[in-house]
């Protein structure tokens, strides 16, 4: 917002954008509240418990949704990057670099589990939510600085530097930035693993997407009209800015457990219900989560889940940008929304795949994660041969509803389910990372086999060719098959109770 939404035009289109978004919660909002509760058993929530539940996950899930403004905002800036050229006449960022920098960035998220899982394990969600929202703030600042270099002090030996060494450069911030990025979903899992039993986790699995849907849309549709309004290091100082300003609305408000916000802890029913023993080390804890077959299986679907989701949003409207010429895509509903619809469909994926896990399944996540990867399979097979129609669009963005419902289900609750609140922030760190090694080696793929945007020696730039693009709807379909395959063998999967040592 701040000086982008300061022009009344500005803000009447941020607001006509949101209008779809902004009614889809609220039916959202009403048909949760009229669904009939589960049964938690003995455990009995006062109303005063549930207001403060709302007010220690809001401004956490918020933050957790500008995190991804500040993450995405990479590929925003390679469309405008890649209208300047060096003094070689090549873009500053094509589509290889764009693949480099988010291979290095996604490559760093995924192993940072390593270290932040036991982190957040050992200080809470709210001291990691804190980290990560102030490392990305400070990162996405030096991007924007960096990016200021470029623009402003082109004709210095500071700004040339930089432009000469864009990819590397960016790579380095991107790297450092997904590292603290890394901290968001261990952050608000492990905090909500406390408040959330594991009968309505199938809720804050819908809450979950739909938080992850909300950080699409700032991403996407909030960042091309920033990048429209403002100087492009805009684009990185205003999610730098709104995070600042959640992290002094999370230090005063989030807590880690009800206990510490003056309500009773209960038993969540999870895989730490019964364990009251000393805390293990996190290599012991890491052992056991990689010799659970049910973990590990979770972590391989979404390794497929972080292949797909990205294969979508990152390359769609690169697609239809650079194939223009030869189908006219750019001026499609689906690209001119793209945000909008990625975040309403999001929604509504991560709303389905909740309630019919804790209505229909019991709680069980499998079956859900099932039926939405075979849909996925279903539509990926489509894409193969409607990749170059108009029916592309309505395709990749119901393909989207279907990966973010599964990713919602999966890290967001499954990870509680099964690593227990005690271990939540290893569990979901496992199951995280193997979601960006799913990106990073779609990353690493999609960089050698899409075709280039720079003119070869005939004049003729590859890109622009819709048939150069066949790898990328194709590479699709046996990921989706393989997450099928995977998914179907947890149908049955249920969290069991450890006992006191």
């Amino acid at each position: 917002m701040f000086l982008a939404l300061a022009e009344d035009s500005m803000l009447w289109v941020a607001l006509e954008k949101f209008a779809p978004i902004a009614i889809l919660l609220v039916v959202v909002a009403i048909v949760i509240a009229r669904l009939p509760r589960v049964d938690l058993g003995n455990v009995i929530h006062s109303d005063a418990y549930r207001r403060r539940r709302l007010l220690n996950w809001l401004p956490l899930g918020l933050t957790y949704s500008f995190l991804y403004m500040g993450r995405y905002n990479i590929k925003v800036s390679q469309h405008a990057f890649g209208n300047m050229l060096s003094a070689e006449g090549i873009p500053l960022m094509g589509n290889q670099d764009f693949a480099d920098i988010f291979f290095w960035g996604t490559l760093v998220y995924g192993c940072s589990f390593l270290l932040n899982g036991p982190l957040t394990d050992k200080f809470g969600g709210r001291i990691a939510i804190l980290i990560g929202a102030g490392g990305a703030c400070v990162a996405n600042l030096l991007l924007g600085l960096c990016t200021i270099w470029v623009l402003e002090d082109g004709d210095s030996e500071r700004g040339r530097w930089v432009a000469e060494n864009l990819v590397l450069v960016f790579s380095v911030l991107y790297s450092v930035n997904m590292y603290f990025q890394s901290f968001g979903a261990v952050a608000i899992v492990k905090c909500n693993s406390s408040w959330f039993h594991v009968r309505e986790r199938g809720v804050f699995g819908a809450i979950f997407g739909i938080l992850i849907s909300l950080g699409i849309y700032f991403a996407f549709d909030w960042g091309y009209m920033i990048q429209e309004a403002l100087p492009l290091q805009w684009l990185f100082f205003i999610p730098a800015l709104v995070l600042a300003g959640f992290w002094v609305v999370d230090y005063r408000i989030v807590k880690n457990t009800p206990g510490e916000a003056n309500h009773d802890d209960f038993d969540t029913a999870d895989a730490s219900s019964g364990d009251d023993g000393p805390a293990l080390s996190a290599l012991v804890v890491f052992g056991k989560m990689l010799s659970n077959p049910i973990i590990v299986t979770i972590a391989l679907i979404e390794f497929c889940s972080g292949f797909l989701r990205q294969a979508i949003m990152q390359w769609f409207r690169t697609f239809a940008s650079q194939t223009d010429g030869a189908l006219g895509f750019k001026d499609s509903f689906v690209y001119d929304n793209w945000g909008m619809l990625l975040c309403c469909a999001g929604i509504m994926g991560g709303v389905f795949a909740g309630t019919i896990s804790d209505h229909l399944f019991q709680s069980r996540r499998g079956p859900v994660a099932a039926v939405l990867y075979g849909l996925m399979l279903i539509s990926a097979g489509a894409l193969c041969f409607l990749y170059d129609s108009p029916m592309v669009g309505p395709l990749v963005i119901f393909m989207s509803m279907c990966v973010i419902g599964v990713h919602g289900m999966l890290s967001g609750t499954a990870s509680m389910d099964f690593g227990g609140r005690r271990n939540v922030g290893i569990a979901v760190g496992i199951i995280d990372g193997f979601v960006y090694a799913g990106t990073a080696t779609m990353s690493i793929l999609y960089g050698y086999l899409l075709p280039s945007d720079t003119a070869g020696s005939d004049g003729v730039v590859p890109a622009a060719d819709p048939g150069n693009w066949q790898a990328w709807p194709i590479s699709m379909l046996p990921v989706a098959l393989i997450g099928l395959l995977l998914a179907w063998r947890v149908w049955h999967a249920r969290p069991k109770a450890e006992t006191s040592k």
